[in-house]
């Protein structure tokens, strides 16, 4: 076996642990399925898969460069409210879906609100945080 690798389909059960804090988790709860680079796990954590094999149990702990980012200024941004998506309240700290061109979706975070804008962050959001990322692969499928 040559182990996981673009194109194959994993089954996996996976947690992320951010300040102490489970993110999330489905240890307890049903499995994972995805394509190996379709795009359903963030790149910077699948490569941590690479090579490993139905059976293997990691944890890693990922700085924040590893895993999700440094937090970038440049991903602040405000939207007058008139172009807020309409029949949405923004509320500070909830999370909103901007949807692509390409049918994907964009995620922001709302951090402030004032008459005439909405300023939003599109930083991930644990960009600038170290995590614990911890998987058990449960199955392969060569692709």
């Amino acid at each position: 076996m040559s182990g996981i690798r673009p194109g194959d389909r994993v089954t996996l059960h996976y947690r992320l642990v951010c300040g102490g804090q489970q993110i999330v988790s489905t240890f307890d709860a049903a499995p994972e399925t995805f394509s190996v680079g379709g795009g359903d796990i963030d790149p910077r954590l699948e490569w941590l898969l690479h090579g490993l094999e139905a059976g293997a149990h990691e944890t890693w702990q990922l700085d924040p460069e590893q895993a999700f980012g440094r937090h970038n200024p440049d991903m602040i941004k405000r939207l007058p409210r008139d172009e807020f998506p309409p029949g949405m309240e923004p509320v500070p700290e909830h999370q909103v879906d901007f949807p692509l061109p390409n049918g994907q979706t964009l995620t922001a975070t709302i951090v402030d609100v004032d008459a005439d804008a909405v300023k939003l962050d599109f930083n991930h959001p644990l960009a600038g945080l170290p995590v614990e990322f911890e998987v058990r692969i449960l199955a392969v499928e060569q692709g």
